[in-house]
């Protein structure tokens, strides 16, 4: 799930660019972390917990505020017990990292991806998007080769993973269209660090656009020693306390 929350960071002083150059520095004093890791938290945190996802979301919004939330989705999490509202965007498959560690099967990853996506963004295309990204982290880890995952995704998801997909210039914000070229970069991509310039080289939604892939990229390739220790400096202490909980829950190094 770090790779996801790296992924965010590095891609956060890019966002709105056309083409970053590809030798940027990874890590900058403009970087920051954004929604796309607040909200990967809130979720992870809820899956530890109670399963809540829009209480959880909503808590974590609040105290967290100022960190590039959609407006709609801010109207959303700002207001108890609004209803989800049909949306298509990139938001829901962005935070959904933490089902494709924690699930212990498929099904239990699609069902669980599927009712995170729900509680506010419920369009089919999202939900499908976060299904996707929570499969492919699954089956990643799982060890099931690259081509072999390919493979799985287009066939239950009917996507073109083919590298044409990798177009620069646009701010494309739906979920389809964010989550296609985000699990292309995985794919290809020879390591982790590859993976991510590839996404961020993209332009337009940069941040989100790594947030996936990093998230996928660090279940195929692992995500990089320094890439750890440097990501979790720039996060608070309530949020570094989620991603240790689910460490430790991972069995992983802190």
């Amino acid at each position: 799930m770090l790779g996801a929350i790296a992924g965010d960071i590095i891609g956060s002083r890019f966002e709105g660019e056309s083409e970053p150059p590809r030798d940027f520095a990874l890590f900058h004093p403009d970087c920051r972390f954004t929604d796309d890791s607040v909200c990967t938290l809130a979720v992870a945190d809820a899956l530890m917990g109670a399963r809540d996802f829009a209480a959880s979301l909503r808590a974590f919004v609040r105290r967290h505020p100022n960190r590039g939330y959609g407006g709609m989705f801010l109207d959303w999490a700002l207001t108890d017990d609004a209803p989800a509202y049909g949306s298509w965007g990139n938001g829901a498959p962005m935070r959904v990292a933490a089902v494709g560690w924690l699930a212990r099967s498929e099904t239990e990853a699609l069902e669980l991806a599927a009712a995170q996506a729900a509680v506010s963004h419920n369009h089919p295309d999202a939900v499908a998007a976060s299904q996707a990204v929570a499969l492919a982290i699954l089956l990643a880890r799982s060890g099931l080769p690259r081509l072999e995952l390919a493979r799985r995704l287009a066939d239950d998801f009917d996507y073109d993973l083919a590298e044409s997909v990798l177009k620069p210039g646009d701010f494309d914000i739906s979920a389809a269209g964010t989550v296609l070229p985000a699990l292309t970069a995985a794919l290809t991509a020879v390591d982790w660090e590859d993976a991510i310039r590839t996404a961020v080289c993209l332009g337009g939604d940069t941040d989100t656009l790594a947030c996936i892939t990093g998230a996928v990229a660090e279940a195929i390739h692992g995500l990089p020693d320094h890439v750890s220790k440097i990501a979790r400096s720039y996060l608070t202490a309530d949020l570094y306390g989620v991603l240790s909980r689910f460490e430790v829950a991972m069995h992983l190094p802190t």
